[in-house]
Formats: C-alpha cells, sequence, structure tokens
C-alpha cells in the first residue's frame, strides 16, 4: 500500500479493509477548481495544519459544500514540502487519537498544491505570485509560530534579515515575513481585497501579522520602493483584514507508535524524519480528537463557508474572551504547569503525568480555583465545561504521546500570558487579592528550578529551546541542590522582568514567595515532590 494518488485508488479495498476513510471527493475536478480559481491559501505546512485545516476541508469536499481545496506554502523548512508532501502527492494521513483507546485512520487529500516561498526559485515564486493576484483567493493563513511575526529583537532592534529587506522592497526580499508582504504588494497591484488570517497559537495573532506587514509597509513606502497606495492599503480593513482568531488542537511530534501501526496496516515508507532545521515530519499527523477554530469574521472578499465544518465565526471581542479563556486560564497554563514539574520529575508523557494525584491536583487548583474566578465567560464556550474536558479527557488521553519536553519549549514566552494575565486580573479586582494566589508563584518557582537543568533525582537534563534560555539560566547556575541558606536576591532583576512574567513580581510583593519557594524547590535531591506534598492539598 502506497500513500499515493495512484497508491489510494489501486489499493483503495485494501485501505478501506484497514479501516480507513478516503477522500470521497472527485479529485481532479477539485484540483483544477483550486489551481484555476484558489480560494485558500495556507502558509506553514507543517502538523497542525495537516491535522486540522486540512481535515476540516477534505469534510466539506466530501459532503459537496466546498468545491476547491487548499493550497499549502513553507517558507522556513523547505523540505517539509520536498521530503513530505510531494513525494506523496500531498497525501497525509490523520490519524486521530481517541481517549476511549480507537484510532480513526483518515488519508487526507484537501492539499492540491503545495509551493515554496523562495523568491530565488522563479517557478515557484511566479505561481505564487499568480496566487495572489488571482480575484478568487480570500483568504491567506498562517501556523508559522508566534516567533514567525518578529521583525525586532527582546531589545527592540530591528532583525538584520527584515532590516535588509526594508532597504530592498518588494521585488526581491529574502526575509519570510518579506516574500509574503511582497505578495500582497503583488495583490495590492492588482486592486484586489484579502483576509490575512494567523491561526498561530497567540494571543492576539492578528495584531502580530498586521505589525509585521505595517513594518514593511511603512518602511517600503517611506523610502519610496513601493507606491504610497500600499500603505493605505494595508491599512484599510475593507481591503486588507487581518482576523484575530484562537486555535486549539493538540498535535504532538509524529510518533513512533503510531508509525509502527500504520505500517502494520501494510503502508510503505511513512518513515518520520527530522530536518536539517529540527523539524519533526511524517508522511502521517498524530493528533487528538477535540478540535477547536474560531475566528473574527473579518472577510473582505467573502470567505469559504467553514462553519459547516465546525469552524466558529464570530466577532473580535467574542474571540478575545475565548483566547483569554483558553491561554490564561483553561488550558496552555495547566500545560505549562505540567510541563515545568514533568521534566523536573522525570516525565516523557504528559498523560502519564495525570496519574500523579498530586500534579493532577496542582492543576486543578490553578484552573479551577485561581484561574476561573477571573475568567469572562464568552457565550460560545463554557469555561468550566472547558477546563472539565481539558483536565478528565484531553490531557489524561493515554494515547496522545505529547511530551513535557516538547511543551517546555518557549516557557520564557509563555508565562507572562499564561499567569501574568490572571495576575493583572487579581490586581484590578476589588473582591480578590494577589496574596491568595498560592500554585501560580509556584509554576514561576518551578521554572527557575528548572532552568538548573537537574531533575529531582539529581540527573541532568537538557531544557528544551527558549531563546532566553541562557540569559534566565545565568540566575541560577550558580545554585546547588542542597538547604545551605542561598543569596536569593539575585533573582530579583529577573522577577522584575515584566516581560517574562507580564507583571513585576518584586513589585507587588510575589517575588518573596517565588524565592521562598525555589529555595525549596531546590533544598536537595526529592525536594520537588516534597514541596509539591506540602503545598498541594489533596
Amino acid at each position: 500500500m502506497k500513500l499515493t494518488l495512484n497508491g489510494i485508488q489501486t489499493g483503495r479495498a485494501a485501505y478501506e479493509a484497514a479501516g480507513y476513510r478516503l477522500p470521497a471527493f472527485d479529485y481532479e475536478t477539485i484540483k483544477k477548481n483550486t489551481c484555476g480559481h484558489p480560494v485558500w491559501i495556507h502558509f506553514g505546512a507543517g502538523n497542525i495544519f495537516r491535522a486540522f485545516q486540512a481535515n476540516v476541508v477534505q469534510n466539506l469536499l466530501n459532503e459537496g459544500v466546498m468545491d476547491t481545496g487548499l493550497i499549502a506554502a513553507e517558507g522556513y523548512d523547505y523540505e517539509i514540502i520536498e521530503k513530505s508532501n510531494r513525494p506523496h502527492d500531498n497525501l497525509s494521513i490523520l490519524a486521530t487519537l481517541k481517549a476511549d483507546n480507537t484510532v480513526e485512520k483518515t488519508v487526507v487529500a484537501s492539499i492540491m498544491e503545495s509551493l515554496i516561498l523562495d523568491s530565488g526559485n522563479v517557478k515557484e515564486f511566479t505561481r505564487l505570485q499568480e496566487i495572489f493576484a488571482a480575484p478568487s483567493l480570500q483568504m491567506a493563513s498562517f501556523t508559522i509560530t508566534e516567533k514567525g511575526y518578529a521583525v525586532t529583537d527582546a531589545k527592540g532592534n530591528v532583525l538584520p534579515a527584515i532590516a535588509a529587506d526594508f532597504e530592498k522592497g518588494p521585488s526581491r526580499p529574502d526575509s519570510y515575513l518579506g516574500k509574503v508582504v511582497s505578495l500582497l504588494y503583488r495583490r495590492y497591484e492588482n486592486g484586489l481585497p484579502l483576509a490575512m488570517v494567523s491561526m498561530d497559537n497567540c494571543s492576539h495573532n492578528g495584531d502580530k501579522l498586521q505589525a509585521a506587514v505595517l513594518a514593511f509597509a511603512e518602511a517600503w513606502c517611506g523610502k519610496g520602493l513601493a507606491e504610497q497606495g500600499f500603505l493605505e492599503y494595508v491599512k484599510d480593513p475593507s481591503r486588507v483584514s487581518f482576523p484575530w482568531s484562537m486555535i486549539d488542537k493538540i498535535t504532538p511530534r509524529p510518533d513512533s507508535k503510531v508509525e509502527a501501526m500504520l505500517a502494520q496496516d501494510g503502508i510503505e515508507e511513512l518513515d518520520a524524519i527530522v530536518t536539517s532545521k529540527n523539524t519533526y515530519i511524517a508522511p502521517f499527523v498524530n493528533a487528538e480528537e477535540c478540535e477547536y477554530l474560531v475566528i473574527e469574521d473579518a472577510f473582505p472578499n467573502g470567505r469559504p463557508p467553514l462553519e459547516k465544518g465546525g469552524v466558529i465565526f464570530t466577532d473580535r471581542a467574542t474571540v478575545d474572551k475565548v483566547e483569554k479563556m483558553k491561554v490564561c486560564t483553561c488550558l496552555n497554563p495547566l500545560h505549562t504547569t505540567l510541563a515545568v514539574y514533568g521534566c523536573l520529575l522525570g516525565y516523557t508523557l504528559i498523560s502519564e503525568e495525570m496519574n500523579n494525584p498530586l500534579l493532577k491536583r496542582f492543576i486543578e487548583i490553578i484552573g479551577y480555583q485561581e484561574g476561573l474566578p477571573v475568567v469572562i465567560n464568552p457565550g460560545i464556550l463554557d469555561p468550566r465545561e472547558f477546563i472539565d474536558q481539558v483536565v478528565n479527557v484531553r490531557i489524561p488521553n493515554p494515547f496522545m504521546p505529547d511530551t513535557p519536553q516538547r511543551i517546555a519549549t518557549d516557557t520564557s514566552q509563555k508565562l507572562a500570558i499564561r499567569f501574568g494575565e490572571t495576575i493583572k486580573a487579581y490586581e484590578k479586582s476589588p473582591e480578590l487579592d494577589t496574596a491568595d494566589l498560592k500554585l501560580i508563584p509556584l509554576v514561576f518557582a518551578g521554572w527557575l528550578r528548572y532552568l538548573m537543568g537537574v531533575d529531582d533525582k539529581g540527573n541532568p537534563f537538557t531544557c528544551s529551546a527558549d531563546p532566553l534560555l541562557e540569559t534566565a539560566g545565568a540566575y541560577v547556575k550558580d545554585f546547588e541542590l542542597t538547604d545551605a541558606p542561598k543569596d536569593l536576591s539575585v533573582l530579583d532583576p529577573l522577577l522584575s522582568n515584566e516581560k517574562i512574567f507580564g507583571v513585576d513580581l518584586v513589585k507587588i510583593g510575589m517575588a518573596e514567595t517565588v524565592k521562598g519557594y525555589f529555595a525549596e524547590l531546590s533544598a536537595g535531591t526529592g525536594a520537588v515532590e516534597a514541596a509539591l506534598k506540602k503545598y498541594v492539598s489533596i
């Protein structure tokens, strides 16, 4: 059995006998429609896109609701297209791992074309320009991670690659963002509207994308490298919109157990690979069943009927409430807590942590007791029911191969939104007191302990990638696992960093609590477990 168009055609009986759901639409007709009249192009051809958006479109194609598929573009890691998409005719297998120990296997065929965002590749870039010049195009969406929208570094300095592109104009940029904006410039030249939709898992993602695009437009127009009308075009929401969105679907790296299961079915050449840019890809993707995508309904050129596939369209204020509900309380803080303490306690699966009553109670207190009192109910999703599903179904799912090490990536970039917003809400509330927050400070202290790179048994481990790993780690590098008195005042500059924690922990009086916890967590081997037993009542 081959995962190619010919393979699923000639091997249809074998695929169906093995329980695979196959595309139920006329592929050639949809491909002709898509290439001739593109509606949706997506940048960031990674796992979440293939597990979520591509499957939503597939379902709508199967039902006859849509008659065009997706175009995928990749601007960071070309090997995704070259080694995963194209050898398999843009097909992929979605293994949906359900909590009841069943796996739903789907051959997803909704991606009709895949392209490399390389301005040096004339053929590929010309095709991208054609797509952006098409009147039918309604949406360019993105899952390129929050870092992908950065135009400046942590100190506010324009990144070298971006600064170089500011001098080049729309005809020959080299950076990812520069090439995207140059394609948007092509659309401007054709007088056509477009929705630029960030679907990345970060707060107010549309604003981040808009800020990046505006930075290029202002630089190019200010230097006379682009028509002045382009800046007006980018600023006009009736011509270019940057909707906010909230996306939620746990999609771990390709898992070897899933690969073995698919191979046992008889499917060949499904080996997972790690690219030269350290991207984990495979012709299959494994993900949980639960999924949410809420998008601000701001599409100046119309949009696909994705609401018929479960996508929720609403106003910006509601998207903001949903995003804050999820990111600040109901999921992301719980994940980060388990990531930090999972690494310290030697866990390699998030789901296994939920078998530890202390860790389970830890996240329940953070979610229900410390976070929920300041959550604004968005109306379209109930916060308590959301946490219930997260705690009782989603995170404990034993068939989800997600690791604390993966989730611990970029923790310094996550703490401010995942915990800092709750602290700010407590500060603003006349009924609540930040002194009542007992376990959020324990998460912060746990992160400091994590930065030491030594687990609770005294074994060294490698901290996950983080842009501030070296900077933040420097504050704890001289500490050892001992109950001897420590000069904890050296942590104050770090704890007062509002960019990391969302608030100045020294100023609001929480730093002393964090430092006290840290002293206990680093008092020796077994100190992490001891601190959990002391502060997490079960």
